[in-house]
Parts: structure tokens; sequence; C-alpha cells
């Protein structure tokens, strides 16, 4: 009978070669999170593989499906100098009614409710001109955010901007549930603070977005709104049966409904153990910066080792 995952025998301990054979997958083991050399029982896997296998499995169907605690994570945000110093967070929701219209239907999870309302906190900027909805007010008709009771338009945080400051591009950090619930519970706002230190001094930062039954896409819409040159949306990846609590961050320059894939940069990856907060939020900032130099994001923008290359001008594909 054939191994399992390449180990002979029907179990790994049997014998001298089997000892061996041991020895080097529990070293394999401990250099990755990968379920590898597990062994078996008969035609199965031992009773502890299995079981951990299992419960691997329900804590990933968890991170889909458990609901994002919006108002924790608000209150988490304002307890967050660097956060709270932006302004009250906007809490938005998508089209999508509940977690399964979002699984079934990635289209509505692009877009932002019909309801929800965001104005612009800078106006004249290179995206101002682009919002796609007609938005007029930052008050919002979901739930979530009716239950912040903010009514400000954002227009008191424009003033502050006064100086040179207000010619700096204008940028806005969305955290976005996505496909992983526990990954943006555990590190939406930490990392929504490592990027406000990385950020803070070459861009002038929207307050916050927090995005319920949310893809990646939906971004682009209010970015538009808010009038900024660039958003950075921080979701939560798929989760597998090694990792559940992945974080990504997608960048996207000149942010408007229809941008392609092609059009972001992705950092994925960001947990402990992955990419570190600090780490991750130096790359995106990199990114941010080279976009504004190239008047673009996407596949023609690339961070390799720390530095950003860009194409020139006349080496760019038609847009």
């Amino acid at each position: 009978m054939s191994s399992v995952n390449g180990v002979s025998g029907g179990q790994m301990g049997g014998g001298g070669g089997g000892q061996a054979a041991a020895s080097l997958w529990e070293r394999v083991r401990a250099a990755t999170p990968s379920r590898v050399g597990l062994g078996r029982r008969g035609d199965s896997l031992p009773t502890s593989a299995l079981l951990d296998l299992r419960e691997a499995h329900a804590v990933a169907r968890d991170a889909i499906h458990l609901p994002l605690d919006v108002e924790r994570l608000r209150a988490e945000a304002m307890a967050c100098p660097e956060l709270a110093g932006l302004g009250e967070p906007l809490l938005v929701r998508s089209r999508a009614i509940d977690r399964s219209a979002y699984l079934r239907r990635p289209d509505l999870g692009r877009r932002l409710d019909l309801a929800c309302r965001i104005g612009e906190v800078f106006p004249g900027s290179a995206s101002s001109g682009s919002a796609s909805s007609g938005t007029e007010s930052r008050g919002s008709g979901s739930s979530a955010a009716d239950s912040s009771g903010s009514e400000s338009s954002g227009s008191e945080f424009s003033d502050g901007d006064a100086g040179a400051g207000a010619s700096l591009p204008g940028l806005a950090i969305v955290i976005a549930d996505g496909l992983s619930t526990a990954a943006v519970a555990a590190h939406g706002v930490p990392m929504a603070q490592a990027l406000v230190a990385e950020l803070s001094a070459d861009f002038r930062l929207a307050p916050l977005t927090i995005a319920g039954q949310a893809r990646v896409a939906i971004g682009d819409e209010i970015g538009a709104a808010l009038g900024v040159d660039e958003v950075i949306v921080l979701i939560g990846e798929r989760p597998g049966l090694s990792v559940s609590d992945s974080l990504g961050g997608y960048l996207t320059h000149s942010p408007q409904v229809g941008r392609r894939d092609s059009e972001r940069n992705c950092v994925s990856n960001i947990r402990p153990g992955g990419l570190s907060y600090r780490v991750a939020a130096a790359t995106l900032a990199r990114l941010a910066r080279g976009a504004m130099e190239l008047g673009r994001s996407g596949v023609t923008l690339k961070d390799t080792g720390g530095q950003i290359e860009t194409m020139s001008r006349a080496e760019l594909p038609p847009a």
C-alpha cells in the first residue's frame, strides 16, 4: 500500500528506518505550518492529525462566517490616538444584505449600499471629480453607520489642512471584513495605525472607513466619494487550513468604480508569523509614493527588496 505524505510503513515510528523518517519529518514540520509527514493509521491519518485537521477546518469556516463586530472595531480605532486624530470613523456596508449573499454574489460586495452617503474630505483632488454616486454627506443609511450617531460632513477635517499640508495628496484607509473577519478583528486597527505612522508625512489622511460585507473593489467607490488620490484597503484574506487570520493590503491610485485588479498592488500575509505590521506598512507606503510619482498603481509598479521600480511613461502600455 502506498504511503501517506511520502512516509513509508504503517507508522512513522517502527524500527530504525521508521525512527529516522520520523526525525526527518519532525525537522520539516518545524520549518513550515503546512501539514506534511503526518503518517497514517491503516488507510487514514493518525487520530491526532485527523482531529487537528477537523479543528482547523472549523476555525477557517468560523473566520468566514462569523460577523464582524463593527462597533467594537470602531471603538478600538477611536482608542488609538493616531486613528482618532483622523476623525470619527466612517461606517459603511456593501450591497450584500447578509453573509450568504456576500459569499454567493461577489459583485454585491464591490459596491456601496445605495443608502450609504459619503462626502468629500479633499475637494479638488485628482479623484474628487470621479465620485460615482453623487454622494453628499458623511452619514449612512446602513444600520452600522446609524449606530455611530455621527452627522459631521468631513468639512471640519479639511479646515485643519491649511498651509503646506493642503498641497499633499489625499489617501484613505479602508478596513473591510472580506473573507476573514477574524483577520480584521485581530489585525485591522494595529495595521491601520502602522500605516498612519508611515503615511502621515507624505499624505493627507481621510478618516478611517470600516466597511461590512465588503470586497476589495469597494475601496474604489469609497475613495472616489471621499475625493482622495489613493486608497488602501485592509481586508481579511481567504482562510486556509494552516492560517485563518491573514490580512491583505491593496493600494489603488486614482480610485474610481470599474478599476481592474491589475491596477492595484497587494501586500499579503500580514499577521504574526507572516509579514509584520511595520514591514507591511512600510511596503505599502513606498508603493503609495511610487504610484503618485508614476501616476498609476498596478502591474507597472513593483516593490523589490525595499526599492520601488517603475516604468517610464514612454514604456507604459495604453491605459
